[in-house]
């Protein structure tokens, strides 16, 4: 019979097989509870019913992502005096031509909401609602300063914005230039992204993606 070698630790079960435990225990008292409060053939049938309907949760996978929709955090650093930030969990989904980006806070709660078209941009915080002329003016209020939300929808892909011209990155590094911005792609792989634009007062926007 082998032995497990030393300083190894045996391998944790995965998320499917932990709730599939959890499940199980859980049948087991479920079928405890049915056998006391209808005894004999009664109890079976409603043993099997519990036991079906148990099994049968755990195996139902979760709703699937849409698949214009990205969700991960964000952070805003602006460089100016005195510094500023966001930081935020997001969900972005839509177009430039009509869209949603919702921000939520540490535990969760949506701390704002912002939705466009082609004729208007509104922003929801705070239990209040405001009117913006376009994107641009929505960005700054949302984000505290001028960023190019349109281009995010890209950019947030991996690859240049259709909307205008862009540039290798001049230090050779994985990514683009546009608009004035110097997109980092080095991390992509691993769902993060940078842009930082340099003129004053110079903006970072670091992403990090969840991947469906």
């Amino acid at each position: 019979m082998s032995t497990p070698r030393a300083g190894l630790r045996p391998a944790r079960p995965s998320r499917g097989q932990a709730n599939l435990g959890v499940a199980r225990r859980l049948l087991v008292r479920l079928q405890a509870w049915a056998a006391l409060i209808a005894p004999g053939a009664r109890a079976r049938w409603l043993v099997l019913a519990i036991g079906a309907g148990a099994l049968a949760g755990c195996a139902t996978p979760p709703p699937a992502r849409p698949p214009d929709l990205l969700v991960g955090r964000l952070a805003v650093r602006i460089d100016s005096v005195p510094p500023r930030g966001v930081s935020a969990g997001f969900e972005l989904s839509g177009s430039a031509e009509q869209g949603r980006l919702v921000l939520a806070g540490p535990l969760g709660t949506t701390a704002g909401e912002a939705r466009w078209d082609a004729a208007s941009a509104t922003l929801r915080a705070g239990g209040t609602e405001h009117d913006y002329a376009d994107l641009d003016a929505l960005a700054v209020q949302t984000l505290g300063e001028h960023i190019p939300i349109a281009a995010l929808f890209d950019w947030l892909r991996g690859r240049a914005w259709r909307g205008e011209a862009f540039l290798p990155r001049s230090d050779g590094g994985a990514g683009f230039e546009q608009l004035g911005w110097q997109i980092s792609l080095a991390r992509f792989d691993d769902g993060w992204v940078e842009a930082r634009r340099s003129t004053a007062p110079a903006v970072t926007v670091r992403v990090q993606l969840e991947r469906p």
